[in-house]
């Protein structure tokens, strides 16, 4: 069960409502009885401490390596193709 905010267009009140996820029940103010609406607010996670970035998991030398041997591969694969490319237009 999930707890989401709710409040009352009414008279401004504020409460808490438990209810499954899947649900999305018509709520009524416990004061007045309208019907409230759901209040979206800024979530409570915080990421603290390493292991939660791709780059905090490698060492600084393997990472720069993994990072620069697809782009020198890519720039021979590129410089290969040009070359064989010349090699038809002189034939």
């Amino acid at each position: 069960m999930a707890r989401y905010d709710y409040r009352c267009p009414k008279c401004n009140t504020q409460f808490e409502v438990e209810h499954p996820m899947s649900e999305h029940p018509q709520v009524t103010c416990p004061s007045c009885g309208a019907i409230a609406s759901q209040v979206f607010g800024a979530s409570s996670i915080v990421f603290k401490g390493s292991g939660f970035y791709n780059t905090d998991q490698r060492g600084s030398s393997s990472s720069t390596s993994a990072t620069s041997a697809p782009a020198s591969s890519a720039s021979e694969s590129s410089s290969d193709s040009s070359s064989s490319g010349n090699a038809k237009k002189d034939d």
